[in-house]
């Protein structure tokens, strides 16, 4: 019988599986991998969850497919994170009142970080003309 883990802990360990990983892997691959013995329903809905979110490559291998990370750990994990965090934005009732509270709640470093990362954002859209 398979262990009841908290939400968002099989994602971690099936990220943890495929960064240790030298290659691409099957759903079966990393459900050998895992502890606790999860169903392959589960591993491949976790699969195809972290498909979506942006942090795997998913690409058909026969009749299969093969996962791998979208780019190194700390860019699968910001990307993650960022579509959480889109995620919970899109849940709330005033887009402004979110952000606006938000920004507000922020550490200075991490408010003049914002500020620098928004500035560049216009910079780029300005170069490229998409303003």
């Amino acid at each position: 019988m398979s262990q009841r883990r908290d939400r968002g802990a099989l994602e971690t360990e099936v990220l943890a599986v495929l960064v240790g990983a030298a290659h691409a892997m099957t759903a079966r691959q990393v459900q050998a991998e895992l502890d606790g013995d999860p169903a392959y329903t589960t591993v491949m809905t976790t699969l195809s969850r972290l498909h979506d979110k942006g942090a795997l490559v998913r690409e058909p291998s026969g009749r299969a497919f093969v996962y791998r990370l979208t780019g190194d750990a700390q860019a699968v994990d910001a990307a993650v994170t960022a579509r959480r965090m889109r995620r919970v934005l899109d849940t709330g009732a005033d887009r402004g009142v979110a952000l606006s509270r938000f920004v507000a709640e922020l550490e200075p470093d991490d408010e003049r970080l914002l500020a620098d990362l928004l500035r560049d954002l216009d910079a780029s859209r300005g170069a490229d003309g998409d303003i």
